[in-house]
């Protein structure tokens, strides 16, 4: 499984500011959607103002053609608080959707998608593919799929010590038995950090004490 350490999810950020897809890599990052949830996300379903959004919707590909349908199990409808770095990048991008709406005026498809083309129609996750890996390049990063940004948001929040159970919900998972084996790459680092914790609760000492 391939993930961004912290510092490469650092130097993602930094490489997508301003690009016309930042809020969707953004969003994808931060609390770990799919990305065909992420494609089918309509503003109707996002509360800005409140820092949530809904995921109740997913973009598929049927008959060929791009169609929002709704999500196939209960456990994957779910609503997410969003981190203000992506509710800053949601705010940026719909000032800058609004833009493109006025401008192609009546050739605007009315889908009420977060992220479309310039005329309003949905992405293709293809074209969304093609535009990550040059942003990955750009950013000196080495390959990653779109789906990998949803891999690091779940290792990230399991090695700062979110609850297991927290990121099963968070990603839509049906048991947390499943988030545990799809992530035991960071068992080792959560016990190591079990262990310090367990040293300074009972020797008050955390750990990063320099030794003579």
């Amino acid at each position: 499984m391939l993930f961004l350490s912290p510092e490469e999810a650092r130097s993602f950020l930094e490489a997508i500011r301003g690009d016309r897809l930042e809020a969707l890599y953004t969003v994808a990052l931060a609390i770990g959607l799919r990305p065909g949830e992420a494609l089918g996300l309509r503003w109707q379903d996002v509360d800005l103002e409140a820092g949530s959004l809904r995921i109740q919707v997913a973009l598929q590909r049927i008959d060929g053609k791009l169609v929002v349908d709704e999500l196939k199990t209960h456990r994957s409808c779910r609503s997410l608080a969003l981190p203000q770095f992506a509710i800053t990048a949601l705010q940026a991008h719909q000032s800058r959707q609004d833009v493109e709406r006025k401008a192609a005026g009546e050739r605007w498809v009315a889908q009420g998608l977060v992220f479309s083309t310039r005329l309003g129609r949905p992405l293709g996750q293809r074209n969304v593919i093609r535009c990550f890996r040059r942003t990955l390049k750009k950013a000196g990063i080495a390959h990653r799929r779109f789906y990998d940004l949803r891999h690091t948001c779940a290792s990230l929040l399991l090695v700062q010590g979110v609850h297991p159970r927290v990121v099963m919900e968070i990603l839509g998972h049906s048991q947390i038995g499943l988030t545990m084996n799809t992530y035991s790459h960071v068992v080792p680092q959560l016990q190591q950090d079990a262990a310090r914790r367990m040293d300074s609760l009972f020797t008050g000492d955390d750990g990063d004490t320099d030794q003579d």
